[in-house]
């Protein structure tokens, strides 16, 4: 009996020992990681909701954040913050001007000492600095200054994109009611401006006429979900390649002629294409048959 007790003793001394090698081992092997150059720790990168004397949390936008029209604003208050359930919130440009107004409106019983949540939204013109501070103030009908109370939040501005306008061009029975078959229309989009204006211009034209669009008797006749593989312009040339989808259950040499009309109308718009080579899958040949 003595012998069983002793050998289980060393038993779990040798498990012990073997443990704690193993632990040792490990936290060298952590600290080596760490003094290597070249290698640093991810930092922390949650950013905690900003608050103010216990009164008021803010857990939308959090500080620092960017933000756009319409802002969405939502956080917690105690009763003592609002008046008639409500309160004011101003945004302000980083040169203090004021740009947008909204009032917050609680989501709950707000005649309580506890917190209550709120939302509010402001639409505002984009602002031209790139930072700014959101104010919410205090609800203080009594106009007395010792009951004034704000917490003020920095947000940053998403920056501008700049925007041009581009023209797509589709099939309208009321503009040809002949029926044509290639005499498309065209229709203004606004897209970011960008230098591959050419294939951003046949994104639109894939996308397809809008609502309004088709309220003026404007219609496509290009499949949905085509794919543009590649688009290449040189010397007035333009060649686009599309996938199989651009032919997938056409029929009939009228629908091919305005296919090919909506696409070569949409990209001669630029200055830089006169002619356009319309391939699939790299084949030219054989291609959109009736």
């Amino acid at each position: 009996m003595k012998k069983t007790i002793i050998l289980l003793i060393l038993v779990l001394a040798v498990i012990a020992g073997l443990f704690a090698l193993v632990s040792k081992y490990q936290a060298k092997l952590a600290d080596r990681k760490a003094e290597e150059p070249g290698i640093s720790q991810p930092a922390e990168q949650n950013i905690a909701p900003i608050s103010k004397d216990d009164l008021i949390i803010l857990n939308n936008p959090l500080p620092n954040q960017n933000v756009t029209s319409p802002l969405l604003i939502e956080g917690r208050a105690r009763g003592s913050w609002y008046f008639e359930a409500s309160f004011p919130i101003n945004l302000y440009d980083e040169n203090n001007n004021l740009i947008g107004q909204a009032v917050a409106r609680a989501q709950g019983d707000w005649m309580t000492g506890n917190y209550v949540p709120f939302k509010a939204e402001i639409n505002f013109n984009q602002a031209t600095s790139s930072q700014g501070t959101i104010v919410l103030k205090k609800d203080n009908p009594s106009g007395l200054p010792e009951y004034d109370n704000e917490l003020i939040v920095p947000i940053k501005f998403m920056p501008i994109l700049e925007k041009t306008k581009i023209k797509v061009f589709f099939s309208n029975s009321r503009l040809d009611p002949e029926i044509s078959c290639d005499r498309v229309f065209s229709v203004e989009r606004e897209v970011v401006k960008t230098s591959a204006i050419a294939r951003a211009a046949l994104t639109e034209l894939l996308a397809g006429p809008t609502a309004s669009d088709q309220d003026g008797d404007f219609s496509t006749s290009l499949n949905p979900d085509i794919k543009i593989q590649s688009l290449n312009i040189k010397n007035g040339v333009a060649t686009v390649d599309f996938d199989k989808q651009l032919e997938s259950q056409i029929g009939g040499s009228c629908k091919v002629a305005a296919i090919r009309a909506q696409i070569t109308e949409t990209l001669k718009q630029f200055p830089t294409v006169n002619t356009v080579i319309i391939s699939i899958d790299g084949r030219t040949e054989d291609i959109l048959q009736p």
